[in-house]
Formats: structure tokens, C-alpha cells, sequence
């Protein structure tokens, strides 16, 4: 290994972090007390504090953060201690309008009292039930009726006294005739005896056997009594109608005397209530216009043929329109309510208006088929809903923004088929005080406030939740004390301190840096389950580190089929990848693949060939629309470099086309910008690259490694290929030097570097990077500003101005091959 190899290796003991057992102040977790607190997240408890603590309009608090950090248990925690405001909130009802039946009224009460008036309107009810159909059976009610019956006889005997009479004298007879539902009293003259109608006398007339004389006699004389008695057929009517009013001013009368005696307590226990109270005094005078079918519960009903009976009038069908809907109870509740929504739809955020069939087939609905949301049951307090859960219901996250902006929400049916009702109601609005939690990544968060700007208005606290915390010796040691809390919930045997030393490792490789612990706790969780069962299953008493890593080697193998693929085809040859030897223009690259459930590292052939051109760079991928914008912008930066190294004194002219081989899938990242500027100047300088080695690092203008994403997973994937073909000893990855704190690597391929078969080597620009890749001095400029010879860059130098000179040349000589009338022209 050469002088610059060596000093660029990284040290064994910066592979990864280890714990070691004995250094944990306890043996197993049954030692340790159980954490209550949320731990590495001071900024987004805080944050979360501050808006359950402020009642300004507009501060609802929109929680982000990765999807396994556990945002909603984390939330849970904090708002079961939190007091919004110290009394219950109230209760609410809706009640009818008896004016105007279809906007039905809000009735509020303190925390209790809304269970309270709904059981006293229907004790009073209940008591209307059973003594008012007495009432109307009783002894005063009926010799009352008899009254005004026999004071309706004695008058209208009075009205006909004498008229039969005057009719009898006449030659007439008094007769009623059915005119539809009414029979009016008509006269007929006595013709031998016999009832006849002029109509018949008038026939008899015609046929000359009857006088016409005596016929004309009878008409003149039918008038007269005809008007008369049409007279006191009005008087009678008139009377009718009169007896009939006085009747009903009787039932009314007895009723409300009943009614409000009934009612006493009712109306005395809510006349502090001013609604409560107008409503009380509506409702009996509604039942007072009502009477007539108030009167018939419990009577049969007369059918539409003679002798046919209908069942009896139902009570409750009757007195429905006067009970109460309590439409949110809180006499059982304490404080400030908190509701978590798992299933945000819009009839269980905001309830709906239900309907029902009546028997002619029509939709019908009324206020008692108000129902309330789980928003309107969180007023006063919480209500906490998944963002995407909510934006994919239809109508959900219009309506919840209405809400929090008006601070009121009027109950209605988001029911395409709401048309079909027969009757439609608009309750009156209800006052809303709710503070309300959303959760979402923070992808899902910066994207729904690009496309509504009105987040920020509504949503005024936001609450960021980190996916790391510093590990501190703190840290780690609320970490045990999780881990021994998820025990006691989880109820799975207890862990030893090897198997807590293998959790804490693994959460230092998840958070990617040495110096974070991940906050990813309900991943833990699920890994110290399935630990758990793998102990359980051999019979152990404790969950051992062996049982950790079973786990999480079970883990990588049940989502590790595309890698196993991937890496089948690299061992047939179907993929190329050279372990081994030199090759001009040639490297191996890393990237990194996600499944969405693990990621993984596999290397890829990067080539490069140059000639001689004005093309510049050409990035292969780009003009096959196979890359992605963060890539393209790395290839330009090679330019840049070559620039600032080689051209400033002289054209950079050259045409280079580099490509990742057998790529398929498209790439992005600048990961790969080092690697591809190694294989650009391998093949300007014509000097092999070792193919033992693998490289990731994005570069700058200047030449500075810059680091990378996922260096563990690059470094074990190009260890694995190098396993499968044989490990020689020459092997290993080059990464930038500032990835070296976030190298968390796994034990094997630590164990293989301190076996001496791989290595790993960090560099900080393409100056170390060039000379570990291929054993020749990358050189320096000198005063005159030229490089050495044969080194890499003088001979990159050498290279470029040999394509420009050439270039030129070629020009020259395209240029005398022309005809020489053509060359006259270009001397004028």
C-alpha cells in the first residue's frame, strides 16, 4: 500500500461506535425506571406548548416530522395533561322552531344541564301522555260539552219553532237534502198525500195533468218559505260555528290550565334560561294548536270504509316535534375534551342531517336527526386529524378552514343525493372554540402551503419534530430508560444491557452520523417486539444482543429480495462490475437504491472517452432524459474545474461523454460528480484506474470532496460484491472525509478491514483522491504555472493541448483543401 494510501486510510476505530455493556449503569432493563418524559424533541414540544397554551384566534398547531417518529403518540402525551381552559364545556341541544320549523334552535347549557332539560321535557311529555287523554274523558270535561250542546239544541229549536207549522199550513213538508257532506233543509209540496217535488209538478204541468194554476200558486209560495228558511239555515250554521269555537276555547282552555299546571316545575327550573324558558312557553302553545290530534292518542283511528279501523294514534309519533335532541353531553367530562379523529370523513368531522323514508316514499328529516361530528363534539378543547387523511375526503379541509376562520360551523350533509329530500332543514349555527392539531410530513406540509396560502393563517404554530437527537451521555440514557418503558407497555421479557448496547448501535447507524441517536422510537419499538419472539421462541429468560441482531438481519431479508436480485445478476456477469485490475476511462461508482421499506448500496460502471472536439462534457444520461437536475448540475461542475485547472492559457476544446453503464432507471444526485471527474481525467491522462476500488463524493469547482448521502449502505454494498468474487486484500471504497463521522458500518465489513481485506480510504479533494485511485502523483503547478511530468495533471495538460493544437491543425488543413477562388474572396 502506497505512502498516500496509508495515510488516507481511516482509522478502525472510527468504523463505527460501539457501546460497550459495562459501561451501562444497569444489567438488565428491569433495573432502570421508566421514562414518562418525551425525549429529543425539546424544539417541538415546545413549539407545541406554546400553541395549546395561547387562545389567540388562528393559532392551531400543524405538527410535522418523519412518519416513524411517533408524531401521534407524542401528541397524545402532551395534550392528556393539558387544560385549555378550567371549566367543561357546554352542552348543546336542538330544539324545534315552531315558527319556522325548518331552521331549528340552539339551545346551550352548562356541562350537564343539557341531559338534565331533556329529561324534564320528557317527564313533562310523559305526563302530557297520560293525562290529557283523561282530561278529555273526564266527568267536568263532558257535562261542559253537554252545556254547550243542549244551549246549541235549546237555540236552534227556537230557530225552527213555528216553521213546521206555517210549512204544514202551507201544503209543504220539511225535508233535508245531502248537498256533498252537508245536509241543508229544503220543503216539497203535499200533493195527494204525497210528497212532491215542483220539478215533478212542473212534468205533470206540461202534460196537462196538473192546474197550472194551483203549480204557480205552489212556486210563489215555495220562495217565501224557502228564503226563510234559508235564513235560519245561516243562523243555524252561524250557531254551529259558535258552539263549535266555544268548544275548542273549552278544550283549550282545559288543556292549557292541565298543561301548565303540568308544567310548573319545568317552567320554574329553567326560567333563569332565557331560550330555554321561550321555548317552554312556544311548546305548549304549539300543543294547544294541536290539540285535535293531542286529544286522539291512544284512540283508534276510523279506516276509510265503514267498520274498518286503523291501529291507534301513536303517542311518541305525536309528541316527537316537542322532545329534545341533545346533540353534545358533557355531564360525564372534566375539563377541556380531547378527541383524536383516525377517521376524518366529513360526516364524522361535522355530523350530518340523517333522513328517513316516510310511507309514500319520500325522503323526510327534522331536527332530531341533527347529529354532531367529532369537531363540534372537541369544542372547548382539541381535536387532533392525519392531514392526509383529511384532504382526501371530499368537502373535509374546505369546510375545516371555514370553521377556523368564522369561528362557526353550521351542520349540514355533504350528501351528493341530498337533493332527493322532500324537506330540508338549516339548523342555526353553532360557536366554535377548537383548537385544532393536524399531523403531516414535512414534505406533505411545505406542498399544502404552495398550494394554499391560507395555511399559514389558520395554522399559525407549527411544530417540528426531529428524526435525531445529540448523543449526549444523557441521551443515551433516557434511551435505556425507553427502552425499559416499552418493556413494561410492550409486556416482553426483560433486555439485557448487551441487547440495549445493540439497540443504541442501531439507532446511531438509522440517524446517519455518529453523533445523533435516531428518534425513529416506534421503529425501536417494533424491532424490540420481533426480538422479543425470536427470545421467546428458543425459550430465553432475557432478549439478548443476538436476538437484536437476529432481528434485524430478519428484517433486511424479508425486504431485501431487489437487492438479492440485483446482486445475482452482478455475480452471472450480467451486470459488469471489475473488482480487479486497471482500466483507462473506467471506475466504479456508488448509489444507493429504496425500496420505501430498507436502502441499499450497489456499485456502478462509470466510463468516460475524450477526443478531440468543441462538444465539451457530454452527459449521456441528460441527452437521454435519464437524469435528473441534481446530476446534470454536477457533470457542469467538471467543466468548471477542468476551467479553473487547465485552460488558463489556452482553449479548453475537447469532446468527453460520460455514462453510467447499464442504467435503465434513470439518475440523480451529484454523488457520482467525483467519480465521473476521475474517470474524465483517467481518460485525458490515459492512465488506468483500480477497479478494487469503489468511490462516492460529490466535487466542486475547486476540487473539494463534498460529502454524501447513505455512505454506510454505498460501502457495505461494493464490500458485498467484492465478498462474492473473492475479498483480495486490495479492495475497499474512497469517501470524502467529512462522511467519516457518519460511518456506522456492520461488524463484518469492520471485521474485514481489520483482517486486512478491505479498507476504506477518505480523501478531502481530487488531489488525494487521483493519486489513491491510481498510484501516480496527481502534481503540482509550478512558478511558470506548468505541471510536472508524468503526473496526472501535467499529463492531462499535455493531453489537452495536443487536442487543441490538434483541432487547430485540422482546421488549417480543411482550410487549404479549399478552392482557391474561395481563398482570394477571404484575402479581399
Amino acid at each position: 500500500m502506497t505512502e498516500i494510501e496509508q495515510r488516507n486510510l481511516v482509522p478502525l476505530d472510527q468504523l463505527r461506535w460501539k457501546v460497550d455493556p459495562a459501561t451501562l449503569p444497569f444489567s438488565k432493563t428491569t433495573d432502570l425506571d421508566q421514562l414518562t418524559d418525551i425525549i429529543g424533541q425539546s424544539r417541538g414540544v415546545e413549539a407545541f406548548r406554546f400553541g395549546m397554551g395561547i387562545d389567540a384566534k388562528g393559532y392551531n398547531i400543524f405538527v410535522t416530522g418523519a412518519a416513524d417518529v411517533g408524531k401521534m403518540g407524542m401528541v397524545r402525551q402532551l395534550l392528556s395533561n393539558a387544560k385549555r381552559k378550567r371549566h367543561t364545556p357546554s352542552d348543546l341541544c336542538y330544539v324545534n322552531n315552531f315558527k319556522t320549523p325548518e331552521e331549528p334552535i340552539l339551545l346551550t347549557f352548562d356541562a350537564g344541564q343539557g341531559q338534565k332539560f331533556k329529561k324534564d321535557i320528557e317527564e313533562f311529555l310523559e305526563d302530557i301522555k297520560r293525562e290529557i287523554p283523561q282530561l278529555f274523558e273526564s266527568q267536568e270535561y263532558i257535562n261542559s260539552k253537554n252545556a254547550l250542546l243542549e244551549e246549541h239544541d235549546k237555540k236552534t229549536r227556537d230557530f225552527f219553532k213555528g216553521l213546521e207549522e206555517r210549512v204544514k199550513e202551507a201544503g209543504f213538508v220539511l225535508v233535508n237534502m245531502q248537498m256533498g257532506q252537508v245536509q241543508r233543509p229544503d220543503i216539497v209540496p203535499v200533493v195527494d198525500g204525497e210528497p212532491t217535488h215542483l220539478l215533478k209538478l212542473e212534468e205533470l204541468v206540461e202534460k196537462g195533468r196538473f192546474p197550472r194554476e194551483e203549480f204557480e200558486a205552489l212556486q210563489e209560495k215555495y220562495k217565501e218559505l224557502k228564503d226563510e228558511i234559508d235564513t235560519i239555515f245561516m243562523d243555524v250554521r252561524r250557531l254551529q260555528k259558535d258552539v263549535k269555537t266555544k268548544s275548542e276555547e273549552v278544550d283549550r282552555l282545559m288543556f292549557m290550565n292541565t298543561a301548565r299546571e303540568l308544567a310548573m316545575t319545568l317552567t320554574d327550573a329553567w326560567k333563569e334560561h332565557e331560550k330555554a324558558s321561550k321555548h317552554i312557553s312556544d311548546m305548549l302553545a304549539n300543543m294547544s294548536e294541536q290539540l285535535d290530534i293531542i286529544k286522539m292518542i291512544g284512540q283508534p283511528q276510523a279506516g276509510p270504509m265503514p267498520g274498518m279501523q286503523l291501529p291507534a294514534i301513536n303517542a311518541e309519533a305525536v309528541l316527537h316535534p316537542y322532545g329534545v335532541n341533545l346533540l353534545v353531553d358533557n355531564a360525564e367530562s372534566e375539563g377541556s375534551p380531547v378527541i383524536v379523529e383516525s377517521f376524518p370523513n366529513y360526516r364524522n368531522l361535522f355530523g350530518s342531517i340523517e333522513r328517513a323514508m316516510d310511507r309514500s316514499g319520500l325522503w323526510r328529516t327534522d331536527y332530531q336527526k341533527i347529529t354532531a361530528g367529532s369537531f363540534i363534539k372537541a369544542n372547548g378543547g382539541f381535536l387532533v386529524i392525519n392531514l392526509l387523511d383529511a384532504i382526501a375526503e371530499p368537502g373535509v379541509w374546505q369546510t375545516l378552514k371555514r370553521a377556523l376562520k368564522t369561528s362557526e360551523l353550521e351542520i349540514q350533509t355533504f350528501d351528493p343525493y341530498s337533493f332527493m329530500a322532500s324537506t330540508g332543514i338549516k339548523p342555526e349555527a353553532i360557536t366554535m372554540d377548537v383548537k385544532v392539531v393536524v399531523l403531516a410530513t414535512t414534505q406533505l406540509y411545505h406542498l399544502l402551503k404552495h398550494f394554499d396560502p391560507e395555511v399559514e393563517m389558520i395554522f399559525k404554530v407549527r411544530a417540528d419534530f426531529d428524526s435525531s437527537m445529540n448523543k449526549t451521555d444523557q441521551g443515551v440514557n433516557e434511551v435505556c430508560r425507553l427502552v425499559a418503558t416499552y418493556v413494561d407497555k410492550l409486556n416482553l421479557k426483560p433486555f439485557s444491557n448487551k441487547a440495549v448496547a445493540a439497540l443504541l448501535e442501531h439507532s446511531v447507524r438509522k440517524s446517519g452520523r455518529q453523533e445523533k441517536l435516531s428518534t425513529s422510537f416506534p421503529v425501536m419499538g417494533d424491532i424490540m417486539a420481533e426480538a422479543n419472539y425470536l427470545a421467546d421462541s428458543v425459550g430465553a429468560e432475557l432478549v439478548d444482543a443476538e436476538h437484536v441482531e437476529q432481528a434485524l438481519e430478519a428484517r433486511i431479508y424479508r425486504d431485501g429480495l431487489v437487492e438479492e436480485k440485483i446482486q445475482e445478476m452482478i455475480d452471472r456477469g450480467s451486470i459488469f462490475i471489475d473488482v480487479a485490475g486497471g482500466e483507462i476511462g473506467q471506475i466504479n461508482g456508488l448509489a444507493v437504491y429504496s425500496t420505501g421499506d430498507i436502502m441499499f448500496g450497489k456499485p456502478s460502471r462509470i466510463t468516460c472517452t475524450t477526443s478531440m472536439g468543441k462538444e465539451g462534457i457530454i452527459n449521456i444520461e441528460r441527452d437521454a432524459k435519464m437524469s435528473g437536475p441534481t446530476h446534470n448540475k454536477g457533470m457542469l461542475i467538471l467543466s468548471g474545474y477542468l476551467r479553473r485547472n487547465f485552460a488558463q492559457d489556452k482553449p479548453l476544446t475537447l469532446a468527453a461523454s460520460i455514462a453510467f453503464e447499464q442504467s435503465y432507471g434513470g439518475v440523480d444526485g451529484d454523488s457520482a460528480s467525483s467519480t465521473e471527474l476521475y474517470a474524465l481525467l483517467s481518460s485525458l491522462a490515459h492512465v488506468p484506474i483500480k477497479q478494487s476500488i469503489a468511490v462516492t463524493g460529490s466535487v466542486n469547482q475547486k476540487g473539494e470532496i463534498q460529502p454524501i448521502g447513505g455512505v454506510n449502505e454505498k460501502i457495505e454494498g461494493f464490500y458485498k460484491v467484492c465478498e462474492a468474487k473473492g475479498l483480495t486484500g486490495d479492495q475497499g471504497v474512497m469517501i470524502p472525509e467529512s462522511n467519516v463521522k457518519d460511518l456506522m458500518l456492520k461488524q463484518e465489513v469492520v471485521d474485514a478491514v481489520e483482517d486486512g481485506k478491505f479498507a476504506i480510504w477518505a480523501v478531502k479533494n481530487v488531489h488525494e483522491g487521483i493519486e489513491i485511485l491510481t498510484g501516480v502523483a496527481a502534481g503540482a503547478r509550478d512558478e511558470d504555472g506548468h505541471y510536472p511530468e508524468n503526473t496526472i495533471y501535467g499529463l492531462v495538460d499535455e493531453r489537452l493541448v495536443s487536442l487543441a493544437e490538434g483541432l487547430r491543425n485540422f482546421g488549417k488543413d480543411t482550410n487549404n483543401d479549399e478552392p482557391s477562388s474561395s481563398r482570394s474572396n477571404d484575402e479581399e
